[in-house]
């Protein structure tokens, strides 16, 4: 889940989770670029996709399918290689609206990385890293590294860009140069000037989805998305969805399992979002858990020799939100002349929150803030908003408000912003405020939500594992803990810990549950609590 600050960082308030909610989850995307690309797949001892595969026909559509709906069921995607490591690549079509199946199309981009060891194949295992925006096709590519390697030789791994995102049919909005402006804009108004300039620019956005994007912007919730994935699954013939999401894609597959409770099989939900939150309720728990992290980041810094802030928490905290404050009305200069804002240092410190090994840079970012240059701030923002030397690498952060904006209903004006203000400042002093005000892009957003929060129970599923981490900053451990309670087969994981997410973070007892539980469909017992390491 994503910090979405009115359109760029990912933020979930559906702003980070997303501006108005949910992102690859920008950490997951960042880790795993951080390791240096994707790794060659292929070896003496590995299987090449061009070696013989067990042929699988499309499994059926559901009973209730239309012909017209069920046609989507029966396509043949066409696999081609693309690019080293042995990934394969297709292009299949859905339906723009599921209502009207035999209306528009829109395609969806899909990869996939076959199983090791065929012989023994499972089935195939769909991945999403989050956002919304994050892109499945670019995740699969480091199968490697957000998989282990029992969970690679038995299943095929498959990735897809959801509608709207990459590669698929996608959102567009603004040019390159207007998202600039947007993100490095006024994350706190503390004016009626700055509060209706505010106003206007998520106004702008909103239109410029609409003239850019036509009709497809009232239809890639994450309910479609979900209908999406099970013509996904009948392609690939598998008769259950075996699926790993992580953040906002907890949403993704918990929807899927509302929608589909007996086609449901292996599910993992790893950094878990609370579906009966309202958008507000989420950026006021998001705000407070970026705070619990920025504390444990200050608890560690503060004992380090080289910590720019101070030998306290409390006088390292004051430092830091004195910095940020100042920068308001004084930006840093950063590169290709480039002024890093409050807004972009907020993003700066925020990026670094989600991956603890990621603390040695904010320390240095921080320091050579202190000291008037903010280049690493901003490296780390472009690394956040999937930023180049040339532009956006991705749509992911205009998209990330197209689902959030329908998925469920945020603030709906100024005067909403302000009445929750006072709660935001209070529970999170730094980061409440900026996250509320980049919940307003809703409010001018052209669409109207199509869906409402509520609890998912996925009545009839399979056991349905969802993993939380206690001290996740982007998707607090409180949320897994109630989605797995609201969900009628669910068991909850818990890691002892920081950062976004658990699986294939380091801690083997994380690791060695969800693989036994994907290999074997063995759950843990739902009070496994994993200890730090």
């Amino acid at each position: 889940m994503r910090l979405a600050h009115r359109v760029g960082a990912a933020f979930v308030g559906l702003a980070l989770l997303a501006g108005c909610t949910l992102a690859p989850s920008a950490a997951d995307t960042v880790k795993a670029t951080a390791r240096g690309g994707p790794p060659d797949q292929l070896g003496p001892d590995k299987q090449s996709p061009n070696d013989p595969q067990p042929t699988r026909e499309p499994a059926p559509a559901p009973s209730d399918a239309s012909p017209a709906l069920a046609k989507f069921y029966m396509q043949k995607p066409k696999w081609s290689d693309c690019g080293a490591g042995g990934f394969e690549c297709a292009t299949i079509q859905v339906p723009l609206d599921y209502a009207k199946p035999e209306g528009k199309s829109i395609e969806l981009a899909v990869l996939r990385l076959r199983a090791r060891k065929p012989s023994q194949r499972i089935g195939s295992l769909l991945v999403n890293p989050g956002g919304p925006g994050g892109s499945g096709v670019e995740y699969a590519r480091y199968s490697p590294l957000i998989l282990g390697q029992p969970v690679l030789d038995r299943y095929d791994i498959v990735g897809f860009d959801p509608r709207g995102v990459g590669q698929s049919t996608p959102v567009d909005c603004v040019s390159d140069e207007d998202l600039d402006k947007i993100i490095a804009a006024d994350g706190t108004p503390d004016s009626p000037e700055e509060i209706n300039e505010l106003f206007d620019q998520t106004r702008a956005f909103g239109q410029g989805c609409q003239q850019k994007s036509g009709d497809l912007i009232a239809h890639v919730s994450t309910q479609d998305a979900a209908r999406d994935m099970d013509v996904l699954r009948g392609l690939l013939g598998d008769e259950e969805l075996y699926y790993l999401g992580k953040s906002y894609g907890t949403f993704l597959g918990a929807t899927y399992a509302e929608l589909f409770p007996k086609r449901t099989g292996r599910l993992v939900l790893d950094g878990a979002l609370d579906p009966q939150l309202t958008g507000v309720q989420l950026g006021l728990e998001q705000a407070k858990g970026f705070e619990v992290a920025l504390r444990a980041f200050l608890e560690d810094c503060v004992k380090r020799s080289d910590c720019p802030l101070g030998t306290s928490v409390d006088a390292a905290y004051a430092k830091l939100r004195s910095f940020l404050d100042e920068l308001d009305q004084d930006p840093l200069p950063g590169s290709d002349d480039r002024e890093v804002t409050q807004a972009l240092a907020t993003v700066g410190v925020v990026m670094p929150l989600y991956v603890k090994s990621y603390w040695p840079r904010l320390r240095a970012a921080l320091k050579a803030g202190l000291d008037g240059s903010g280049e690493r701030l901003l490296s780390m923002v472009d690394e956040y908003n999937s930023r180049g030397p040339n532009g956006y690498k991705d749509n992911s952060g205009e998209v990330i408000y197209a689902v959030n904006c329908l998925d469920r209903p945020d603030l709906t004006s100024v005067a909403d912003a302000e009445r929750e203000l006072p709660s935001f400042e209070a529970a999170a002093p730094l980061f409440g405020p900026y996250i509320l005000w980049g919940s307003l892009a809703c409010a001018n957003w052209p669409v109207k939500p199509t869906g409402t929060p509520h609890a998912i129970r996925a009545t009839g599923a399979k056991p349905i594992l969802v993993v939380g981490t206690t001290r996740d900053p982007a998707t607090p451990y409180r949320w897994a803990q109630a989605l797995a309670s609201q969900l009628d087969s669910g068991v909850l994981l818990s890691r002892d810990g920081d950062g976004h997410t658990a699986y294939k973070e380091g801690n083997s007892c994380v690791d060695e549950a969800v693989e036994k539980y994907l290999l074997e469909g063995k759950p843990p017992e739902a009070s496994l609590r994993c200890p730090p390491g």
